[in-house]
């Protein structure tokens, strides 16, 4: 059972700037597993931070859980033009994974925002609500991943065709991401390296998503396109980010090569992304069971 004061505790955690990023990131993951209108509040008190890869991370949550709650505060930060364009796209591509039509028309208005990443989340959004409503009779399609997706899994099963789909620019970005989607939960080498060649398409947007599909399959082979992009200074720092976090996730030495030589990255968004994956890289190559461990910590604070 968890009690009031140690939500509290998690959630202070959170929104304390002294604390390091990878303990405010653990208590994040803590409050998402807990859920519920009071750790809603404890991550919506964190947009005003200053770390937009945390703020990013927050709006990530938020959409994950699925709770209808969390719809105002995510309206907020979309809105928010001061907001980092990162931030302000997990907002979008957060309220289309919460699934709830009364933010169509919302998203409709966004889905043509100066920012292109945010405008492409937006249309993603749109899409995806679209075809919750056109398939009501059916649960959003939950593969061998947790995730809530921006798109459904394409029905197409031949690999080669779903790479064709995949890399094909001219084909609407909805119908790319579900083959990227089908790929993934196909799993394997082969769909991996189909998906790796997205790191080379022209949407940074697309590419960070393939960042984080290819970070969840947590396949070998995919190592050295991954950090071939972490390493491009000219790359999108979102795809960059997320190509960190996917590093962090595979956690073969290949990765704690890549993830140490850009610990120290001029971009902010990058060099944090390194840290917080170093730490996941140590969760994966240890033996601790959970990496959302806000409470273990606050119950055996000297372990």
């Amino acid at each position: 059972m968890v009690t009031e004061q140690e939500v509290e505790a998690v959630g202070q955690t959170l929104v304390d700037p002294q604390q390091p990023l990878q303990a405010r990131f653990r208590a994040l993951f803590t409050l998402r597993g807990l859920g519920g209108p009071v750790a809603i509040a404890w991550i919506s008190r964190a947009f005003d931070d200053d770390s937009a890869l945390l703020k990013h991370e927050l709006a990530y949550c938020l959409g994950q859980m699925q709770d209808r709650r969390a719809i105002p505060v995510l309206l907020d930060v979309l809105r928010d033009t001061r907001q980092e364009p990162m931030v302000r796209h997990e907002a979008g591509e957060a309220l289309g994974a919460i699934g709830d039509p009364e933010v169509l028309e919302i998203l409709k208005q966004y889905s043509t925002d100066p920012v292109v990443e945010v405008a492409e989340t937006c249309q993603l959004a749109v899409r995806r609500l679209e075809w919750l409503q056109q398939h009501s009779g059916e649960s959003a399609v939950r593969g061998p991943y947790l995730s809530v997706d921006p798109a459904p899994p394409a029905e197409e099963r031949d690999l080669g065709r779903l790479r064709e789909v995949l890399l094909d620019e001219a084909r609407p970005l909805f119908d790319r991401y579900r083959a990227m989607f089908a790929l993934r939960d196909a799993g394997g080498k082969e769909a991996a390296l189909a998906l790796a060649e997205g790191l080379r398409c022209g949407s940074a947007l697309f590419r960070h998503e393939i960042g984080y599909v290819l970070g969840q399959m947590q396949q070998e082979a995919a190592v050295p396109q991954l950090a071939a992009a972490l390493a491009r200074p000219t790359e999108n720092p979102m795809v960059r980010h997320e190509c960190a976090e996917a590093l962090g996730a595979i956690a073969r030495p290949a990765c704690l090569a890549a993830l140490r030589a850009h610990a120290a990255d001029p971009e902010r968004v990058v060099r944090e992304s390194c840290e917080v994956a170093l730490d996941m890289y140590e969760h994966e190559t240890g033996s601790a069971f959970q990496y959302a461990d806000g409470l273990e910590r606050l119950r055996s604070p000297l372990s």
